[in-house]
């Protein structure tokens, strides 16, 4: 900054030796051992802030997009670190599950999922985003469950929409449909993770049961899980007994405890772009998961 330069500061030698001569008299042999104990924890809490990320960051991403290959030109910059989140519009992260609703591992309301009680909801907003009900259904459910079993998450139905549209068109990526079980069919499967065109390489781990392919594993799902992440965090949002990857329902909660683990809070900045870099570590991805869960919560209020 030019302006910068319009300061002269003392150097370092006449510095050192007015610090020495106030460091002798009475307030300053009172103040200085302050002083350095204030530098010394100013010094712990920068180390802490670079090292903590650092550790915190890498984990092994989630899922792989399905729809597209990586873009060989990335942005360089993600929004600014004070970026807002996007917004939802319900339920707010403090909000208890309605009548009706159940978590999942207890019973489900008789005649369909717990989370048959959102059809309404569902329904509405869902007309009002462009977003299937059924996923709708998915997305607000997992978000509900959340609010009940990790409050200080303030996970949105929004990121999780956005992640949905960004990994699979709602369940709707390789002429797949949602049936009214929630299920994508025919299954969405990636490319193989053969370490081909930009993509990781992972050699198969789940026998071809979850990706049928015994060489390699592939994303999986509408949420594009990869096996050994489903094996780890696999849900059953629907009551039905099984944790399918290929399920709307299973898989928006599990993406959801995904994105909440380890103690992330959603509203802050920083833990939101960490949490959606760790479900895949592509700064493209990121951007178009914030644009798209930005444009849901604004069109959910109109």
């Amino acid at each position: 900054m030019r302006f910068v330069h319009a300061v002269r500061l003392p150097g370092p030698r006449v510095a050192a030796r007015a610090t020495r001569d106030w460091s002798r008299r009475p307030s300053g042999r009172l103040t200085l051992p302050g002083v350095f104990l204030l530098a010394l924890i100013a010094a712990t809490a920068t180390a802490g802030a670079l090292l903590v990320p650092a550790t915190l960051g890498a984990p092994r991403p989630v899922a792989v997009d399905a729809t597209a290959e990586v873009p060989d030109a990335l942005p360089s910059d993600l929004p600014p670190s004070g970026a807002v989140p996007p917004p939802g519009q319900f339920p707010p992260p403090t909000a208890t599950l309605p009548p009706g609703v159940t978590p999942p591992g207890t019973a489900a309301p008789a005649g369909g999922r717990p989370s048959d009680a959102l059809a309404g909801w569902a329904r509405d907003t869902g007309a009002k985003v462009g977003i299937d009900p059924i996923a709708m259904q998915a997305y607000g459910y997992a978000e509900l469950v959340l609010a009940e079993t990790d409050r200080a998450c303030g996970l949105s139905w929004t990121t999780l929409a956005a992640i949905g549209l960004v990994e699979s068109r709602h369940g709707q990526a390789n002429n797949a449909q949602l049936g009214a079980d929630g299920r994508a069919v025919p299954e969405i499967i990636g490319l193989p993770l053969d370490g081909q065109g930009n993509r990781m390489r992972i050699a198969d781990t789940d026998r071809g049961e979850l990706d049928r392919d015994t060489t390699y594993d592939r994303a999986i799902g509408p949420m594009q899980f990869i096996p050994t992440t489903w094996a780890e965090i696999g849900a059953d949002a629907d009551n039905d007994g099984r944790k399918d990857p290929h399920n709307i329902h299973d898989a928006a909660l599990a993406a959801g405890m995904y994105l909440c683990k380890g103690g992330r809070n959603l509203t802050i900045p920083g833990d939101w772009w960490n949490a959606i870099l760790s479900y895949n570590d592509v700064r493209r991805y990121a951007q178009d998961v914030f644009d798209a869960a930005n444009r849901y919560g604004q069109a959910s209020r109109t």
